[in-house]
């Protein structure tokens, strides 16, 4: 299916692999765009004044951000609202779960890390974050696009070179949005920006800045200290960009490459049984690794709402 999908080489199965990989993964290009604004209205991208208008264009990851906030917007906010408009005092179905989930955030993720006096102000963002993060993920896993390819290319007989095809422009690129780190780095500034906001809040703009290091320390300490925490500072963002993306990626590589080794097989042995032989190992390993790919959907998004809370509680907390 990687290279049924993708486009074609003129080497065997091992050179294209990797390239293969890599295109599913990774975002489309500008080259691939799903919509281009230029194209929508007409205007000249070469033109000097309109060429920035081509780096706008919608690729895959965009798209997935586009359809995770429909999603959220649709299991969470909608829901929550019909709810309070009715004013039941006890909750049913998806209701039920949504004030389940919300109740252990707040409780156990946000209170202890900002305290009492700051739930209710943390509480919402850090939800954003735990449903953002979740949905993205969890859409990331489920195949649509790779099914629309296969249908695409064996029921309606579309060649996978056919760049004017629209469905061919959606196999460019991977799924899931919390792969691409710019979309966690997105998030990571938003947790960063919180930080500076809830400790200004807490303690005022100077004693927030004050704060960073301990006080009554000797003169020469602060001149090793305050470098280490202004450097910090910005490895609490990096770290949280770092692990939410490289953990997503890494998980669609590692399916990716396993399943790889039917048409690498194939290709070594000249032989389409080999092929199939192998995908009797290949394909349940794959199986078993979606599986534990389930978990660290869940995983990720929970330790990205914790360090959240975490950095910003230390911000409010300075004692602590």
């Amino acid at each position: 299916m990687l290279v049924s999908t993708g486009e074609q080489n003129s080497g065997g199965a091992m050179e294209q692999v990797g390239d293969n990989i890599i295109r599913h993964v990774s975002n489309s290009d500008i080259d691939h765009p799903i919509f281009s604004f230029p194209h929508l209205f007409h205007i000249d991208p070469t033109h000097p004044l309109y060429s920035w208008l081509a780096a706008m264009s919608v690729t895959k990851h965009v798209l997935m951000l586009w359809i995770v906030a429909l999603t959220v917007g649709l299991v969470v906010i909608l829901p929550i609202q019909r709810y309070v408009q009715q004013r039941r005092l006890i909750p049913t179905g998806l209701m039920n779960a949504l004030e389940l989930i919300v109740s252990f955030v707040r409780d156990s993720i946000v209170k202890p890390n900002v305290g009492p006096k700051w739930v209710n102000s943390w509480a919402p963002l850090i939800l954003t974050f735990l449903f953002f993060i979740f949905f993205a993920n969890a859409i990331g896993m489920i195949p649509i696009f790779d099914v629309l390819g296969v249908i695409n290319r064996f029921i309606f007989h579309v060649p996978a070179n056919d760049s004017h095809n629209f469905i061919n422009g959606l196999l460019h690129g991977g799924p899931t949005a919390t792969g691409n780190f710019n979309v966690t780095a997105a998030l990571a500034i938003i947790t960063f920006l919180s930080i500076i906001i809830a400790g200004t809040k807490a303690h005022g703009f100077i004693q927030h800045w004050k704060n960073l290091v301990p006080h009554g320390l000797p003169g020469f300490v602060y001149v090793i200290l305050i470098p280490i925490e202004i450097i910090g500072m910005f490895v609490k963002p990096f770290a949280l960009t770092m692990r939410l993306a490289a953990n997503m990626t890494g998980g669609h590589i590692a399916l990716l490459a396993i399943l790889s080794f039917m048409a690498i097989f194939a290709d070594m042995f000249h032989s389409v049984s080999a092929g199939l032989g192998v995908a009797l190992i290949s394909v349940p390993l794959a199986a078993a690794i979606s599986g534990l790919e389930i978990i660290v959907i869940i995983v990720q998004a929970y330790v990205f709402t914790l360090l959240s809370a975490v950095f910003i509680g230390m911000a409010i907390n300075v004692h602590h």
